[in-house]
């Protein structure tokens, strides 16, 4: 097994929900007793922990999770990490993914549009509403964004300042997370006077900050899909049973509550 392929799977551990500990899944020796193993976006964090929890109340099948950018995911599974499900936040790294020879391109499912915000502490919110406010405040010291070269709400948040003319004027307050959540961090420690997040965090985070919703004409749409990789004959029903439940009634509700638009009402 790759160093990466074992780093992912410590990772894995590392963010377990209702994970069992289970030495063979640190070897690569899957079986399907196992919990199954979901690589996903970070923004998908709190409305996935939810999804998790019912899906397995009705299914007994347990879930741990690694998340983090998409296109690091993506990276690791290429190279051969043994994942059940891999949730993007951009559908162009299923693509990648799908390309390499993992997964089974009949499960690839959209099962969502995200939506960016502008997001702070309350007690730094300074009442922006759009990126021009960002670039106007004299006060801004540093923005965070995820890193645009791995992470998709990092490249909307670069396109939607690039659409209003402003990345080079904010370009050198900008500070880089890994992930969207790692951008949200930032803010949350005071590293960054704000960030550029994904809404699914603004309304996890409740009354712990203030959010300004950006206008979706000013990036590309974030289309967000899944795509089942495990070939295991005893865990793709369950892999692909989970995937299925994400787009499912009570999938729905949990993602339509964080802010994510269902492709099916009024994404782009």
């Amino acid at each position: 097994m790759s160093p990466k392929a074992v780093s992912l799977l410590l990772g894995i551990v590392l963010a377990t929900v209702a994970c069992r500990s289970d030495a063979n899944a640190l070897d690569g020796a899957l079986t399907g007793d196992q919990s199954l193993l979901v690589a996903g976006a970070s923004d998908l964090r709190p409305a996935f922990e939810e999804i998790a929890a019912l899906f397995t109340a009705r299914t007994g099948h347990e879930i741990v999770f690694d998340f983090g950018s998409s296109g690091q995911l993506a990276q690791r599974i290429v190279e051969g990490a043994p994942v059940d499900v891999y949730a993007s936040a951009n559908v162009s790294y299923v693509r990648e993914v799908l390309a390499s020879g993992r997964g089974d391109p009949a499960t690839t499912a959209t099962y969502a549009f995200g939506r960016i915000v502008i997001w702070s502490r309350t007690d730094q919110w300074n009442g922006w509403e759009t990126p021009e406010d960002l670039a106007a405040d004299p006060d801004l010291r540093f923005l965070a964004i995820a890193n645009p070269d791995h992470a998709p709400y990092g490249l909307a948040a670069r396109q939607a300042l690039e659409s209003v003319g402003v990345w080079e004027d904010l370009e050198p307050t900008l500070v880089f997370g890994e992930n969207i959540s790692d951008t949200k961090r930032l803010a949350d420690t005071g590293d960054a006077d704000a960030a550029l997040i994904a809404l699914s965090l603004a309304i996890a985070a409740g009354g712990q900050g203030e959010w300004a919703l950006v206008d979706e004409a000013l990036h590309e749409p974030l289309e967000q899909a899944l795509v089942v990789i495990t070939e295991d004959p005893g865990r793709k029903p369950a892999a692909a049973a989970f995937a299925g439940f994400v787009n499912g009634p009570e999938g729905r509700e949990v993602m339509t509550r964080y802010g994510f638009v269902l492709p099916d009402e009024g994404a782009p």
